[in-house]
């Protein structure tokens, strides 16, 4: 079998260049040429790096990075991606370095993703985008700060909603800085859209069959409690990996925060004689049924009865771990925490210059955000929700002291 190299070797021996990286002509071919080559080896039902809808203002193409390749390189960069180290992914433990951080969850789902993805030959570079960016909006406390959030901007406007994946977008397309006094990423359709759509709490689904004609409003005026597929089947990949990413590893967690005892009575025996009693062996299971279900078909799949017992598995998770009595005091301590955050800064917007010149470094540290707010328009609640969204479990509480301790 000939190589690139082989095949072209006479084109580029015409081009007669000192080597610079990536600065001449015969470079900037080769790569060319291998993107071209991996492209067109991908499954049909793929999506194509040559094929993007684009970004919403144009760029000129990188000459090494195809363009979902690029937009993970925005997200990782990203001070939003750093924060997630700091942000509770179901269980607030600082004093426990093995409990899953978001961070963790987020590398997880990109690892399962891209196998999935690399097995059925979809384009891996537009799934490590997804992964990676999938959970950039998470508020502090997890879900419990999710929906105290929710529930604050409710207060103010009952037509604005929070939630975490809307969020994501929120700060990729607006909040994130990508060069000094420029805010937005600017990334693709396709990138944008997997992440906004990538929702891993719908449990009724076990079929995913991408939305390939959804419109740029679709994504950008997401409507409360939208479950709309994504529009492509990398999207829907991401989508599964997010369930199968916590499903076994918060039985792992909850038992390291003493919320369940024992091992292997846990789970039902329907459940453990389908998907094991470990969690690698549950993610083995579940990526194997995948991609096996999934194979040369325009959808992602997984076969009923394996779906069966991971919805199973996640109610038992619900009743047993989600609805503990230590987590209910934990959700009940956030709510407080962040209702008080939140009408802090409320008041602070009535007199958003006497707040700039407050001592107290958690008013000022919020005044001076508010008064750069990258969005013209933005009516005050939602930057406060903004700032608040941002924080990592370890801010917020700082934050909470130095506004109430007396």
């Amino acid at each position: 079998m000939y190589s690139l190299f082989d095949m072209y070797s006479d084109e580029f021996d015409k081009i007669d260049v000192e080597p610079q990286l990536m600065k001449n002509e015969k470079d900037t071919e080769f790569v060319r040429l291998i993107r071209e080559e991996r492209e067109r080896n991908l499954s049909p039902y793929a999506q194509k790096s040559s094929q993007t809808r684009g970004r919403a203002k144009e760029e000129e193409p990188c000459l090494i990075r195809s363009a979902y390749e690029r937009d993970m390189g925005r997200i990782i960069f990203s001070q939003s991606f750093r924060r997630l180290r700091h942000k509770t992914q179901v269980f607030f433990n600082p004093t426990n370095d093995h409990i899953c951080s978001r961070i963790e969850h987020v590398i997880y789902v990109n690892y399962i993703s891209t196998i999935i993805g690399r097995a059925l030959n979809l384009n891996t570079d537009l799934i490590q985008a997804i992964a990676m960016g999938h959970d950039l909006g998470h508020a502090p406390f997890g879900h419990s700060g999710e929906r105290a959030l929710n529930k604050c901007i409710k207060s103010v406007d009952p037509s604005l909603y929070f939630e975490h994946e809307v969020h994501s977008l929120r700060v990729l397309d607006v909040l994130e800085e990508h060069r000094p006094g420029e805010h937005g990423l600017n990334l693709t359709f396709e990138v944008r859209d997997g992440i906004v759509s990538h929702c891993g709490e719908t449990y009724n689904e076990y079929v995913l069959k991408p939305l390939r004609d959804k419109t740029e409003k679709q994504i950008s005026d997401k409507p409360e409690k939208d479950r709309t597929a994504p529009a492509t089947l990398e999207g829907c990949v991401v989508r599964f990996a997010d369930k199968i990413a916590y499903v076994g590893r918060d039985v792992e967690d909850a038992r390291r925060a003493g919320i369940i005892s024992g091992t292997g009575d846990f789970l039902p025996d329907s459940v453990v004689s389908r998907l094991g009693s470990t969690n690698s062996e549950t993610i083995n299971i579940l990526v194997g049924d995948l991609i096996h279900s999934s194979m040369n078909s325009d959808e992602i799949r997984m076969s009923e009865g394996n779906f069966k017992a991971m919805n199973d598995f996640l109610t038992r998770n619900f009743e047993e771990i989600y609805k503990a009595p230590k987590i209910a005091t934990y959700e009940k301590t956030v709510d407080i925490l962040i209702e008080a955050i939140f009408e802090a800064f409320m008041r602070c917007t009535e007199d958003i210059e006497k707040a700039y010149a407050s001592e107290n470094r958690a008013i000022k540290d919020f005044a001076k955000f508010y008064k750069e707010h990258p969005e013209c328009g933005c009516v005050p609640v939602r930057k406060v929700v903004d700032y608040i969204a941002g924080m990592t479990d370890t801010y917020a509480n700082t934050c909470f002291d130095l506004l109430y301790k007396v």
